[in-house]
């Protein structure tokens, strides 16, 4: 087994090939002079399982393309298999056509990795009109979780918390992750006006006066969904606010807008590398890849 990343995910490959005890070796990737992409692996992988640990995050066009030019590489030079591990599977918002003549991006991304990748593994893809990654993927697909682990956290760094999922989406990570630490939640209905400008309000009312809330969602972006969800928990009086994510992207100025919304605290896994990362989702994907011992 040989475990490779083709720049992102460094310190989670690095943490992989210690705790499994196999060789790392990050792989070159640059241009030719004409802007064409150079690649090349630095270990022989004739027979051998490679494992390719790359979040889509950042740059997910340029690491989409980074992951089947180094999958396509590996097998022609004759490994056994190739397992993709992406902590951040991007694309996967795209899963309809919104409006006529769109691309449906998760389709087409599933489907060139069908092409070159054996098995792929994340975590918490967004999963909303699929039912299940096996709704574009026709290789093994796993999706792990790290809702028990944001659990643990809250559990340890929070009390007298409630857990709100900013809207309908995000509800079932908040019901599961309250429902293991025992607390309360409730979630948030969107009415989405553009995909800058969201208004939600309350569904399942609960106190929230001198409570320190906790937004949680699979995904901060732009940051607007969670911005909103913590204007409304401090006019309802809560003590404080703390927003967690799965795969934290803060585009577009998302720290800023959430601290300006009255967010106290902004934490983050190491699904996409970020200052905010307080919670390791290796451990998830250690327990999985020794399956393949």
């Amino acid at each position: 087994m040989i475990i490779t990343t083709c720049g992102n995910s460094l310190p989670i490959a690095q943490q992989l090939a210690k705790a499994l005890k196999v060789q790392y070796s990050p792989l070159t990737i640059s241009t030719f002079p004409d802007g064409d992409r150079y690649l090349k692996y630095n270990l022989d992988v004739v027979g051998k399982t490679v494992i390719i640990v790359q979040s889509f995050q950042p740059h997910s066009n340029e690491s989409l393309l980074n992951i089947i030019f180094a999958a396509e590489t590996a097998k022609d030079l004759g490994a056994k298999k190739v397992i993709l591990i992406a902590p951040y599977l991007a694309f996967m918002r795209q899963d309809t056509r919104f409006h006529p003549g769109e691309a449906i991006s998760s389709r087409i991304m599933a489907k060139h990795l069908n092409n070159c990748i054996d098995k792929i593994i994340t975590i918490d893809p967004h999963l909303h009109r699929y039912k299940s990654l096996k709704d574009i993927f026709i290789i093994p697909a796993i999706k792990l979780t790290a809702n028990f682990l944001i659990a643990d956290y809250i559990q340890k760094h929070c009390h007298n918390e409630i857990i709100i999922g900013p809207d309908g989406e995000s509800y079932q990570w908040a019901d599961e992750i309250a429902q293991h630490i025992k607390v309360h939640a409730t979630v948030l209905i969107k009415q989405r006006f553009t995909s800058r400008h969201v208004q939600v309000k309350m569904v399942k009312p609960i106190p929230v006066k001198g409570k320190n809330v906790v937004i949680v969602d699979d995904i901060i972006s732009t940051g607007h969904t969670v911005a909103e969800a913590a204007k409304q928990a401090k006019k309802m009086g809560a003590k404080s606010i703390t927003a967690i994510t799965v795969h934290g992207l803060f585009v577009e100025n998302a720290m800023d807008k959430l601290k300006k919304a009255g967010v106290t605290k902004i934490i983050s896994t190491n699904c996409i590398e970020h200052a905010t990362n307080k919670i390791d989702v290796t451990p998830l994907l250690v327990a999985e890849l020794r399956k393949e011992r």
